[in-house]
């Protein structure tokens, strides 16, 4: 039975980025339902390439279609209404309320823009959310100690002072001096927002966690705030991760006696978590290709997603990764693309519109007989289709992407009667379709090319589920939960 009563928010802020806010606001929707409770996540602005797409076809940040499911209930835009999708060093796309708003340069967005509109905006969403779910679990961004933005703060502790959230500050306790970040990130904050602090979050430990017991009453004693608890270092619970920041720390490379699947680590690479379910098969061994000479090693090559697709193309082109691709390809090895990569392996891409830059138009790798025009409509939506010519191999997935590619012949029909991608043979294939490769069928029918009889067991929803349930079991050993109860009341 679900409770009723309404709840306290609770926000979990960071002493910096990568600290694990995300994935605990997961942990802690997945438990409050277990308890019967009504949870739900917010994040006012998230800046990220890993987006999804709501049921109704708006885009999101994907942390809040992760954090959604956690909780059990369908994805909406009001759970990340600003999202900036950097398209380069300095320029992001601002998506709106789920629909593009336009580029912007850091310097237009923090300096010129009206923060205040932009705040009223997110807070709309967040009391919408807050009329229908109980507790609310807020997300910041980044460190709440960057003093130099706090008079343009839209999403940490502005936030929490709206709705009178407790706050939680999280520290990554694994990549080391986390006394100075948690004690300098509470004593940077002024006075109206220190208070809002209600307990601290070491995160990511790893060993024994009661030889912290020492340093645990040190930071209580030093800033005042308990320590709810000691979350350990954790690899063995599935979780999508919210950025390819965690691509950096993969050094993982081929593997004798797996299927080795290369992925093309490009520059302004999107939506990486289309390769979780593959790297959760045994007998595969997925790697990320950052030079040419690796190329030779995978058996599989996947061109993915880009949010600025010529640039990456050029750059693939001049450090010899697409004459090494080119050669994988004329070995007869199967190679596909999604999005960005599909849109590579055309022909051309142009841009008339100069929605990626200034480049107009560049020869395509040449693989597939299709051609791109990018424009300024963005095609958002989820989707169900079945291959063409193997109409037992269907599934689900999501399309994000600004231009349309035409030629060649069809690989997918979708479910409003559509065509997506194009097919040049059972090893050479593009598509538009996000989570294409989170379907068994889709897996399956490419594995057993390099590994004929293999059987493919992929269960992507479920695997979600467990690893939702496992961090909430996590949670339960570790966090202090009677105090959790306490913060909830209002």
């Amino acid at each position: 039975m679900t409770k009723q009563e309404t709840l306290r928010p609770l926000m979990f802020v960071g002493t910096g980025s990568d600290v694990g806010k995300s994935v605990l606001t997961a942990a802690f929707g997945r438990l409050l339902l277990q308890e019967g409770y009504r949870p739900a996540p917010f994040k006012a602005q998230n800046m990220s390439l890993n987006s999804g797409a709501s049921p109704e076809g708006l885009e999101m940040g994907r942390a809040q279609v992760v954090q959604a499911e956690a909780c059990g209930i369908s994805p909406s835009v009001h759970m990340n209404p600003i999202l900036l999708k950097p398209t380069g060093d300095k320029v992001s796309q601002l998506v709106l309320l789920g629909k593009p708003a336009g580029d912007q340069s850091a310097q237009e967005y923090f300096n010129r823009g009206d923060r205040d509109a932009l705040f009223e905006v997110a807070m709309q969403s967040c009391r919408r959310l807050m009329e229908r779910y109980s507790p609310l679990l807020i997300e910041g961004a980044g460190s709440i100690s960057e003093v130099n933005l706090w008079d343009r703060d839209i999403t940490n502790l502005r936030v929490a002072e709206a709705v009178d959230a407790a706050v939680i500050l999280v520290a990554d306790i694994d990549r080391g001096g986390v006394f100075g970040s948690v004690y300098g990130s509470i004593q940077l904050l002024p006075p109206k927002y220190r208070r809002l602090i209600k307990g601290i979050l070491i995160n990511k430990f790893r060993g024994d966690a009661e030889l912290f017991e020492d340093g645990r009453s040190m930071l209580e004693e030093l800033t005042g705030v308990p320590v709810i608890g000691v979350v350990p270092y954790f690899r063995d619970i599935f979780i999508e991760q919210e950025d390819s920041v965690v691509l950096d720390h993969m050094k993982q490379g081929p593997q004798e006696g797996k299927i080795n699947v290369g992925v093309v680590a490009l520059p302004h690479m999107s939506n990486f978590t289309d390769f979780d379910t593959l790297q959760q098969v045994e007998e595969v061994q997925v790697f990320y290709l950052r030079e040419a000479k690796a190329v030779k090693d995978a058996d599989i090559v996947l061109l993915p997603g880009s949010k600025s697709t010529i640039a990456d193309l050029l750059y693939l082109r001049q450090n010899g990764m697409e004459a090494a691709i080119l050669q994988h390809h004329q070995s007869n090895k199967p190679l596909y693309g999604i999005c960005g990569g599909f849109q590579m392996m055309g022909q051309s891409i142009a841009d008339p519109q100069g929605v990626e830059g200034a480049v107009k138009e560049v020869r395509g790798m040449g693989i597939l007989p299709v051609k791109t025009v990018l424009g300024t409509d963005k095609k958002t939506e989820v989707c169900r289709f079945h291959f063409l010519d193997q109409p037992t191999v269907s599934g689900r997935g999501y399309e994000i992407h600004m231009g349309r590619t035409t030629g060649g012949d069809a690989l997918c029909r979708l479910d409003d009667g559509s065509k997506d991608g194009a097919r040049l043979n059972a090893r050479c294939w593009g598509t538009y379709i996000h989570g294409i490769l989170d379907n068994e069928a889709v897996l399956q029918e490419i594995l057993q090319i390099v590994r004929p009889g293999i059987r493919v067991r992929a269960d992507y929803a479920a695997l979600k589920e467990k690893g939702f349930d496992q961090l909430a079991d996590l949670l339960r050993r570790h966090i202090d939960l009677p105090y959790i109860y306490q913060l909830l009341q209002k």
